[in-house]
C-alpha cells in the first residue's frame, strides 16, 4: 500500500473544510483596517488609523486556556473556550490601557474534525466581537500520535495599541487612592488543575446540579472567562484617569494586583466589600482549601481591580457598568511595600 499524509494522520481535506466552516465566523470580526481575506501566509492589518496620536505604542498578549479545555471535551461543548483563549489576551492589553487591534489563534488537536474545529473558531470569533478585534489569522495543527484524537489545545495572541499618554503604568498610585473590583463570571481561566483535582471529573460529575450554583457544576465552571475592553474604553471615554489596572489571572490576588503597584504603597481589600460567587464557596468547601490558597490561585468573583483618585471612584463605577459589568469599591491604597492586605 502506497503511503500518504492521511494514512499518516493528518487529514489535508479535513483542513480545508475547517476553514471553510469558519470563514463566515471570522467575516464578523472583521474591521476596516484589515486588508485582504482569510487565506493568506500572514494577516495584514492597515495602521493608518493611528497615525493620529502623539506617540502610539504597540501592545501584545499571549495565553490559553489551561487545562479547562478538559472540561470542554469531557462535556463536549467546544463554542465558549474560544471566548476564554481571547478574553485572557484583550483583557492583558486593555489592562495596559491599550485597544486590542487584532487576534490570531493556535489550535492544536489530535484529529482534525471540522465541525469541532469551526465551533471552536465561532467562540474565538465571539470573543473577538466582544473586545471589538479582528480575527485575522490562525492556525489548526493536527498532531497524531502526540495528542489523543479526541482533544486538543487553544491558544492565542493579540496586539494592540495605546497613545503613550493613555497608558496605564501604576506609577502614580498614591495613598489614599480607591480601589475597584469588576465581577468576574467565575473561575475564568486559571486555576482549573486544582478545580479538577477538587471534583471529579467525569461527565456524570459536571452535569450534577447543585442548588447553591443555581445550575450544574460544568456549567457554572465552563463559563467564560469575562471580556473588560469595553468597561475600559468606557471609563476612558468618559474622561477618566486609571492609575492603576490588574487583570486577576493565575496566582490570584497575591501575585496580580503587586504587580501594578509602585514601591511604598499596598492594596489593602476589604473581603466583605464584594460579593464571591458561589463556585468559589462551593470549591473551597470541597477541596478543604485554605483562604490564602484561594486567594492565591483565583480571582475570587473580582475579574479585575483598578486604582483610581477617591473623587473619580463614584464615576468610575457608573461608566463600568454603562458596559453592563459590575463594579464595587473593594479597598483603597495605603502605605506599604508593594503587598496585598485581605481584611
Amino acid at each position: 500500500m502506497a503511503l500518504d499524509y492521511k494514512t499518516a494522520g493528518v487529514d489535508i481535506e479535513a483542513g480545508y473544510k475547517s476553514v471553510e466552516l469558519m470563514k463566515e465566523y471570522v467575516k464578523t470580526t472583521l474591521r476596516d483596517e484589515v486588508i485582504g481575506g482569510l487565506g493568506g501566509f500572514a494577516g495584514a492589518f492597515s495602521l493608518a488609523k493611528i497615525k493620529n496620536m502623539e506617540d502610539p505604542i504597540l501592545l501584545s498578549g499571549t495565553d490559553g486556556c489551561g487545562t479547562k479545555v478538559k472540561l470542554a471535551f469531557l462535556m463536549d461543548k467546544h463554542d465558549t473556550i474560544g471566548i476564554d483563549a481571547v478574553a485572557m489576551c484583550v483583557n492583558d492589553v486593555a489592562c495596559a490601557g491599550g485597544e486590542p487591534l487584532f487576534f490570531l489563534d493556535y489550535i492544536a488537536c489530535g484529529k482534525n474534525i471540522p465541525e469541532k474545529i469551526a465551533a471552536i473558531v465561532k467562540g474565538v470569533a465571539e470573543g473577538c466581537r466582544q473586545s471589538d478585534a479582528a480575527l485575522i489569522g490562525g492556525e489548526t495543527a493536527e498532531h497524531p500520535g502526540l495528542m489523543p484524537e479526541d482533544e486538543y489545545d487553544l491558544a492565542g495572541f493579540t496586539v494592540g495599541v495605546v497613545d503613550r499618554k493613555d497608558m496605564i503604568t501604576g506609577e502614580n498610585i498614591a495613598e489614599g487612592d480607591v480601589l475597584i473590583g469588576i465581577s468576574s463570571t467565575g473561575v475564568h481561566s486559571n486555576g482549573f488543575s486544582l478545580v479538577r483535582k477538587v471534583f471529579e471529573m467525569t461527565k456524570e460529575s459536571l452535569d450534577t446540579y447543585y442548588d447553591e450554583l443555581g445550575e450544574t457544576l460544568g456549567e457554572a465552571l465552563l463559563r467564560p472567562t469575562r471580556i473588560y475592553v469595553k468597561a475600559l474604553k468606557n471609563v476612558k471615554e468618559a474622561g477618566l484617569t486609571v492609575k492603576g489596572c490588574s487583570h486577576i489571572t493565575g496566582g490570584g490576588f497575591y501575585e496580580n494586583i503587586p504587580r501594578m503597584l509602585p514601591d511604598g504603597v499596598n492594596a489593602k481589600i476589604k473581603l466583605d466589600s464584594y460579593p464571591i460567587p458561589p463556585i468559589f464557596k462551593l470549591l473551597q468547601k470541597t477541596g478543604g482549601i485554605d483562604d490564602r490558597m484561594m486567594y492565591n490561585t483565583y480571582n475570587m468573583g473580582l475579574g479585575m481591580v483598578l486604582a483610581v483618585d477617591k473623587a473619580d471612584a463614584e464615576n468610575v463605577i457608573k461608566a463600568i457598568e454603562k458596559a453592563g459589568d459590575k463594579a464595587f469599591v473593594v479597598g483603597e491604597i495605603v502605605k506599604g511595600n508593594k503587598e496585598v492586605e485581605l481584611v
